[in-house]
């Protein structure tokens, strides 16, 4: 539980323009750092904060959320100002940071059925915009030439990951055994391009306007870094390969021609068109280095599951996700004939 009067005192004495009495509320979403609606006599905020227990190396690097968003304030990507890090564990048990409360909507379902045919389209659009301008921020203009290291991304994302996956291992899953020799052993040769990358843009990592098809803010920023930007568009198109009954909904078996939502084909010429690129080559395998990616992360989420410090209760659902997801990544590279 968090002291919220010595939280309170800490704010008023700390954060700029802030005045309590506050009050907490924790969002009921997300599967990785706790965040919660903070409610003060000076308007509305959001903290986000490490979970407690023992963490896996480099993750829940609220830090980094923090330092990326303060970058990029003024430039065309839209972001929930941030307003004060606190790197002091006295205060509430772990590090935290506090930004603004952002009033819109929230899509957990990638159909979007709450919303009609031409703003469904319109999302997509929007979505695909925001990606570009992000891999389209100018990193020695906003300070993050050294946000990340330069060259072999993909390399030391695969070496990350499955250090990653092996400290967070719960059973052996051959599937993904499988998938990790294979990615290992034909990461593409370095083409030399990096940009800002948000590392988890999916969907419900935004927050749309609350009545027109528009971000307002792109949000958990924890997996950010320097690297390749279609590592970015493929985590994403990952979800037109994923079933839409799944527990993480993706657009698998749905007539999207008829809702007015883009082919995966059609969302990357978009993509490819704004970044002016030309023919994308390598997809089977940035396809399969998300779904592994993904994978791992998950697997993470099992092992803060049974270790007892998950930040949400379906946390166990969600960590059983490895196997198919890995199985996944498997069936595409046949598909391509890659394997």
């Amino acid at each position: 539980m968090i002291d919220e009067q010595k939280l309170n005192i800490y704010l008023e004495r700390h954060m700029d323009g802030f005045k309590g009495p506050l009050s907490l509320k924790k969002f009921a979403g997300g599967q990785s750092n706790p965040t919660f609606l903070m409610t003060a006599q000076s308007g509305k905020y959001v903290l986000r904060s490490r979970p407690p227990g023992i963490l896996l190396k480099s993750a829940h690097a609220i830090d980094r959320e923090y330092r990326v968003t303060r970058a990029l304030c003024d430039t065309d990507v839209p972001i929930a100002r941030p307003r004060h890090l606190c790197l002091d564990e006295e205060i509430i048990g772990s590090w935290f940071y506090v930004m603004d409360f952002m009033e819109g909507r929230i899509f957990w379902d990638p159909v979007l059925p709450d919303v009609g045919r031409d703003d469904r389209t319109a999302i997509y659009h929007e979505m695909n915009c925001v990606l570009a301008a992000i891999h389209s921020v100018d990193l020695a203009a906003e300070g993050l030439l050294d946000y990340g290291k330069p060259g072999n991304y993909l390399d030391r994302q695969i070496g990350r990951w499955t250090k990653q996956y092996k400290a967070s291992e719960t059973e052996h899953i051959a599937p993904m055994e499988q998938l990790i020799k294979w990615i290992s052993g034909n990461i593409p040769e370095d083409d030399g391009k990096v940009s800002l990358i948000h590392g988890d843009f999916r969907l419900d990592n935004f927050i749309f306007h609350p009545e027109k098809p528009k971000i307002i803010a792109v949000v958990d920023w924890e997996l950010s870094t320097l690297g390749h930007p279609l590592a970015d568009l493929a985590y994403q198109c990952m979800q037109w390969r994923m079933p839409h009954n799944a527990l993480i909904k993706g657009l698998g078996g749905i007539d999207r021609a008829d809702l007015g939502i883009p082919t995966e084909e059609d969302y990357i010429a978009e993509y490819a068109s704004r970044m002016k690129l030309g023919h994308i080559d390598h997809w089977s395998f940035y396809l399969a280095f998300s779904f592994f990616r993904l994978a791992a992360i998950v697997q993470g989420v099992m092992k803060r599951s049974l270790d007892g410090n998950a930040s949400n209760k379906k946390a166990q659902d969600v960590g059983k996700l490895t196997r198919p997801l890995a199985e996944k990544a498997i069936e595409i590279l046949k598909e391509y004939q890659k394997i």
